[in-house]
């Protein structure tokens, strides 16, 4: 089944500070055209230049992650990503007066609720997806970190845990589709260890810090002056440890939570890619650094493939127990052509901007005992117009009353002529725009197959004019 893009159904703003910088911030959220993918936007500096959601604009790891370009960055973009890849939600404009994402409760879980609050609308674009079709892995032997990305159609994470923690202990989590992250991990929170919160607050490097947006593990003893001194610290009137180790007194939302923010991390950092993909992601110990790493060698094998597949031909699959989006008879209703100059006999696939229909080759057809009798060949001038029929069904399909137009050849550019098409053969006949129709002129690129050898390929343009009878009545 074919998944179209979204984006959002309309603007929205929310509130918060970040938690390094503690800037207070304001982030719109707006919709975006088709294959616009996810941007920032800095609409507090001069120009407001816009920043890429692309891996290969990171430019800092070290307390989430930060892209830079045209002169801007912005920082702890990952729950964002997590919230919009964890929805399916393809195109975003997101606008900020600040230099950092707001934390908010240090999940994914209010960027989730506004969403769907909001809602999601689907575009007139197929969404592409990259199947990964044999491993790719990424190791960094010094910090422990394995990660593989598998073949499967569709998308499942597992992330696996270890800090060597008597509090933590090891742990993980995993989803078996995106459609669990809203309940399973949206909602789990941001952590860090005492030792760690020590040293962020000592080089001023956690301003937008505060017990309800971070879950704080204390993995030692906590004389009572010091926690005296957090108190002071989060402006709180008591900071306490729970037996299990968790500072004052904060209940995990999952037992495993934990190993649930670094899957929902993980999440947000693959959506860097690009490219939404289908893989089974199992990751050991990973990280924002290590995440990105991992984001940038399957965005380089995307970029291969794609690269090698860029002079082939994408072959339609023509299976004969389908039913046909339209029938014979139906595309009598469509084209003002009928036998024996129908050439279309079933159309397979259409979409926005593309058609692929059937033309059977039966020894009966009335030209074979003119054209070359003692070798009957169908006529390479019958390719180019069933490949011209095959284009008016994608133009007059969008018509409400196709009946009163009719598509005409303005000129045949590029055509090539590559194999034989005889009695018995089944010629396949795929167009597709190639560029938008302007004031009733489209342009489209023709292939006719048989079974996966292109027989006959042309660049055709038409004109799609009402009927004159039609016309005369209308006036």
């Amino acid at each position: 089944m074919e998944k179209f893009q979204t984006t959002i159904k309309t603007s929205f703003t929310m509130s918060g500070v970040g938690l390094h910088t503690g800037q207070a911030v304001n982030l719109t959220f707006n919709p975006a055209d088709e294959n616009h993918g996810y941007v920032f936007q800095r609409i507090d500096l001069e120009n407001k230049p816009t920043i890429k959601a692309d891996c290969d604009l990171v430019v800092d790891t070290s307390r989430g992650t930060t892209l830079e370009q045209n002169g801007a960055r912005i920082s702890t973009v990952e729950h964002v990503l997590a919230a919009l890849a964890g929805l399916e939600i393809d195109n975003v404009l997101m606008q900020i007066d600040g230099p950092e994402m707001p934390i908010m409760d240090g999940s994914s879980i209010e960027f989730v609720n506004r969403l769907k609050s909001i809602g999601i609308t689907y575009q007139k674009a197929e969404r592409e997806y990259f199947e990964i079709t044999e491993n790719i892995s990424y190791r960094d032997a010094e910090n422990h970190v394995e990660m593989v990305a598998m073949p499967l159609n569709d998308y499942r994470l597992t992330v696996m845990v270890d800090y060597n923690s008597p509090v933590l202990g090891s742990q993980h989590a995993s989803i078996t589709s995106l459609n669990e992250f809203g309940e399973q991990i949206a909602s789990c929170r941001t952590f860090c260890f005492l030792h760690e919160l020590e040293m962020l607050v000592q080089n001023n490097l956690i301003k937008g810090g505060d017990l309800n947006n971070a879950i704080v593990i204390v993995d030692r003893v906590v004389e009572d002056y010091e926690l005296e001194n957090l108190a002071k610290l989060f402006n709180k009137p008591k900071v306490e440890v729970k037996k299990e180790g968790i500072l004052n007194n904060v209940k995990l939302r999952f037992h495993n939570e934990p190993a649930r923010h670094k899957l929902l991390d993980m999440i947000g950092d693959l959506a860097l890619i690009g490219t939404p993909i289908k893989a089974q992601i199992m990751a050991a110990r990973p990280g924002h650094a290590a995440n990105i790493e991992f984001a940038k060698k399957i965005k380089r094998q995307i970029e291969k493939i794609k690269k090698e597949n860029k002079f082939k031909v994408d072959v339609p699959v023509y299976d004969p127990s389908k039913p046909p989006i339209y029938s014979h008879s139906q595309i009598e209703k469509l084209l003002p052509h009928r036998w024996p100059f129908l050439l279309v006999d079933k159309v397979i696939k259409l979409s926005e901007n593309e058609v692929v229909a059937v033309k059977n080759v039966s020894a009966d057809q009335y030209f074979f005992p003119g054209h070359f009798p003692g070798e009957a060949l169908f006529p390479a001038v019958l390719q180019i117009e069933a490949l011209a029929q095959t284009g008016g069904v994608l133009i007059l399909s969008r018509e409400p009353d196709p009946e009163n137009f009719s598509t005409y050849f303005v000129k045949i550019d590029s055509a090539k002529f590559k194999g034989k098409v005889v009695p018995g053969d089944t010629l396949i006949l795929k167009m597709e725009l190639i560029a938008p129709i302007r004031r009733g002129m489209c342009l489209m690129r023709g292939t006719a197959f048989v079974g996966n050898k292109i027989v006959c390929e042309a660049e055709m343009m038409a004109q799609v004019i009402r009927n004159k009878s039609e016309q005369t009545e209308l006036n």
